[in-house]
């Protein structure tokens, strides 16, 4: 069994470690003590969060196959003359798309604006650190 540290949770979720101690504090993801009375957090337990937090994201679009949703911030666009290169950096992951320039231009998308960048892929490599 996996316990994490706050610290490793707050890092895997691109989040402070307040944000953490703050969502134990308030129920929401389920932590107990060691013996010198640090917080831990059974991974079994913060998968199980992660999963149940998403089936409720409002953000969640259900018109689309790929489940793999990255909101963040569009830090780089780079346009030739068909193609643009987009660049979202999301929590603590950076996204790099090629899109039509036209794409780019409808969406009104340059450095500073809100997107999401939506991953479907037949071939996944997991890897442990």
């Amino acid at each position: 069994m996996t316990n994490l540290k706050i610290g490793q949770v707050a890092s895997l979720l691109a989040l402070s470690v307040d944000t953490v101690r703050t969502w134990i504090d308030e129920g929401r993801i389920p932590a107990s003590r060691t013996d010198g009375g640090h917080r831990t957090i059974q991974g079994t337990d913060l998968a199980r969060f992660l999963s149940e937090s998403y089936e409720k994201s409002p953000e969640e679009s259900n018109h689309l196959s790929a489940r793999n949703r990255f909101v963040g911030l569009v830090t780089k666009v780079t346009k030739d003359g068909v193609m643009a290169q987009i660049e979202i950096q999301a929590g603590g992951h950076r996204f790099v798309s090629l899109i039509s320039s036209e794409a780019t231009e409808s969406m009104g998308l340059k450095a500073g604006v809100v997107a999401a960048a939506v991953v479907k892929s037949t071939n996944v490599v997991i890897e442990l650190p």
